[in-house]
């Protein structure tokens, strides 16, 4: 079932028991693991057949520089291909157990399951939720954002050409608070798996909970970045870039709370100042394949990166270094006109004298676009202090050229994610979860979100022969011979 409207209570009710039924004639649940993992790979040769089409729609649909969709569409694949060779080369367990039993564990599928995804990686966050819960059996109902449907609506018809029978992929867009809200608390969905906002995590999770299902939450976070004197400044001005402005900062762990060491700060700076002038005077269509940053996804959301920067500044507790203001005017690059779309160009905030950047609001709130906050430490305890001054712990990076460094601070830094030297680098066999309640729960990629859309089955079979099991095993026979228990 592929929806290209908003799902209303119905439609949901409708998919979620399409999908249960589907699920209970064992078409997909029970097929075999090598059928499963053939269906997979046929799902990643069709989307790397559909590529050109599927990143122009993605750039159309989110405003990503399409030079971003060229490098991040085609690594979708991975995901597909990863879970296939899961499925073939996952060895179960034969546990130890008295007598003559033999006792193996199966994974099975939980049921119908429930896929919550953002506007700011639409196909990748997507894949990420579909690809593992396919590989296990399961039945989707996938709800995209109703701000970034199209390309989750378009995976529809490669399912189906690639084997995926009819009913165990459902795609219902739709508003959270009436089809959202009518799929999570639906009684016969086992887990729920979501990526998006703290507040509406923390509400999905409340309803999940009072129905016993399963829950996967990729939430909120204000990524520090820390840049200490032993490291390459230009690497980690580079790096910082790439880490706070690729998808215009619309990425959960974006980089935007720059931590720097007060030795290297005014260099860093300086090079920073460069590096976002340059970006801005490049910035142009995102369909121009040299335009290096796109605009943000909708005016609410240009108008909270303005808030939390206006506030920064009237309060007293910061000032603009560079950007900080909504675009206008014509591009250098090709001329598009920027006050037609919400483009917000890379910017950079500073502390005052006297005054700790540290307590504005944009130092703890995620601000989601390309806006960064720079503060300075003296040693590295202050540093790692600053690090984890947040509710999140989704993702961290540290720059440093001394290994020994390296490896005790990452130790420290409280955060599901930690880079050293690098940043968003994202495997379909790493793991992807937060260290922190307001980062969420569970964990995206890997063994660990195969495992999370699956149970464990425990089989205990007694191959004795009759005479023995009846020597053994009558527990009240006439005789007082003994027999066993457990």
């Amino acid at each position: 079932m592929f929806r290209s409207d908003a799902a209303s209570q119905q439609d949901v009710d409708d998919a979620i028991q399409n999908a249960h039924e589907v699920f209970k004639s064992g078409v997909w649940s029970r097929a075999s693991r090598h059928h499963r993992a053939r269906v997979l790979e046929k799902i990643a040769e069709i989307v790397a057949q559909e590529l050109p089409n599927l990143i122009h729609v993605e750039v159309r649909q989110t405003g990503r520089a399409v030079r971003e969709m060229k490098a991040q569409i085609p690594s979708l694949l991975r995901w597909f291909k990863y879970y296939a060779s899961l499925l073939l080369t996952e060895e179960l367990p034969v546990l130890p157990t008295m007598g003559k039993l033999h006792n193996w564990l199966q994974r099975v599928p939980l049921g119908v399951v429930v896929q919550i995804t953002p506007f700011n990686h639409p196909m990748l966050i997507a894949v990420k939720k579909l690809a593992p819960a396919l590989a296990a059996g399961n039945s989707i109902v996938l709800k995209p954002s109703e701000l970034t449907p199209v390309t989750s609506l378009l995976l529809g018809p490669i399912f189906k050409t690639a084997g995926v029978p009819d009913g165990v992929v459902n795609i219902l867009p739709g508003y959270g608070p009436v089809t959202g809200r009518a799929l999570v608390s639906h009684p016969l969905v086992r887990k729920v798996d979501v990526t998006g906002g703290t507040a509406a995590g923390q509400a999905i999770g409340s309803i999940v909970g009072g129905n016993l299902a399963r829950y996967t939450a990729e939430l909120g976070g204000k990524a520090p970045l820390v840049v200490f004197e032993q490291a390459s400044v230009e690497a980690a001005v580079n790096g910082i870039a790439f880490a706070s402005f690729i998808a215009a900062g619309q990425t959960c762990v974006a980089a935007t709370r720059i931590i720097v060491q007060n030795s290297v700060m005014p260099v860093l700076l300086e090079k920073l100042q460069r590096k976002c002038n340059h970006i801005l005077r490049k910035m142009g269509s995102p369909l121009n394949e040299k335009s290096t940053m796109g605009p943000l996804i909708s005016l609410g959301q240009l108008q909270k990166v303005e808030s939390l920067v206006n506030e920064c500044v009237s309060e007293g507790t910061g000032q603009v270094l560079c950007g900080g203001q909504r675009m206008t005017g014509l591009s250098q690059l090709d001329g598009i006109d920027f006050g037609k779309g919400y483009f917000y160009p890379p910017t950079v905030m500073t502390g005052i004298a006297g005054k700790s950047i540290t307590e504005a609001r944009i130092w703890r709130e995620e601000a989601f676009g390309p806006v960064i906050v720079v503060a300075g430490f003296d040693d590295e305890d202050q540093g790692v202090l600053l690090a984890n001054d947040s509710e999140f712990g989704l993702g961290a990076a540290l720059w440093t050229q001394d290994l020994s460094q390296a490896f005790r601070v990452s130790q420290q830094i409280h955060s599901g994610i930690v880079w050293v030297n690098t940043h968003h680098r994202n495997d379909p066999s790493s793991p992807w979860s937060g260290a922190s309640k307001s980062s969420g729960v569970g964990s995206e990629n890997g063994m660990d979100a195969y495992h999370d859309y699956t149970t464990t089955k425990s089989v205990i079979m007694n191959y004795a022969s009759a005479n023995e099991t009846l020597a053994e095993d009558d527990w009240f026979g006439e005789s007082a011979g003994e027999v066993r228990y457990g």
